[in-house]
């Protein structure tokens, strides 16, 4: 009666797929051969690599005395990304300790290249060496550039979408609606590009008066 009790089990698992024979895993030849591959002797300095076949991922393998070191293959080169991101070229210190995480090391970094501190550092010594007030005029004449390099490129901008004509798709069923441009170069030329031209010349005529008179005085 046991036996065939066993025998009833037996039918029942392998109708619903879960017998023994039916779940075991068979380990094929590329199985055997990773882990033929993962179980290789190595000596101390050996660097090889070795691809997961489930995620195709290549990764670099170091032999070490005891244990082995595992990275993804452009590790390397994404971890001197950051490095890279993470430096700030003009810091005066022989060795700046800054890891660049506050919001003020980010600031300085776009304006001097250079954290917080050594910026601090920087102009403390200008200061002491009465030179922090050419420094100081040299940036504000350094930011107007580049705050009037910004508006001419938002002209440009202005004038790509005012002076060609525009087709968006306007539903699922691919309708399209066009527009024409608002404007021809000519008429753009003789109304907005002819006023921020005479705009960026009193700019620059304000810019260089105040200059010559940081000089004079």
């Amino acid at each position: 009666m046991s036996k065939k009790l066993q025998n009833v089990k037996a039918v029942t698992e392998m109708l619903q797929g879960t017998h023994k024979f039916q779940t075991r895993k068979t380990v094929g030849f590329s199985d055997s051969a990773a882990t033929a591959k993962t179980n290789e002797k190595h000596a101390v300095g050996d660097i090889w690599e070795e691809t997961d076949p489930t995620t195709n991922t290549t990764f670099i393998i170091e032999q070490c005395e005891g244990f082995r070191i595992k990275k993804t293959k452009n590790s390397d080169a994404l971890q001197s990304v950051r490095e890279e991101l993470r430096t700030f070229p003009n810091c005066r210190k022989e060795k700046c300790t800054c890891i660049g995480t506050h919001h003020l090391d980010k600031k300085m970094k776009k304006i001097h290249g250079m954290c917080f501190d050594c910026t601090i550092e920087m102009e403390h010594e200008l200061k002491v060496n009465g030179q922090f007030e050419d420094y100081e005029q040299q940036k504000i004449r350094e930011n107007a550039l580049a705050w009037l390099a910004s508006a001419e490129r938002d002209v440009e901008m202005l004038k790509e979408a005012y002076t060609t004509a525009s087709k968006f798709v306007t539903n699922s069923e691919g309708e399209t609606e066009s527009w024409s441009a608002k404007m021809t170069p000519e008429e753009f030329e003789e109304t907005v590009q002819s006023q921020f031209n005479i705009f960026k010349e009193n700019f620059l005529k304000q810019l260089d008066k105040q200059s010559n008179k940081h000089e004079n005085n």
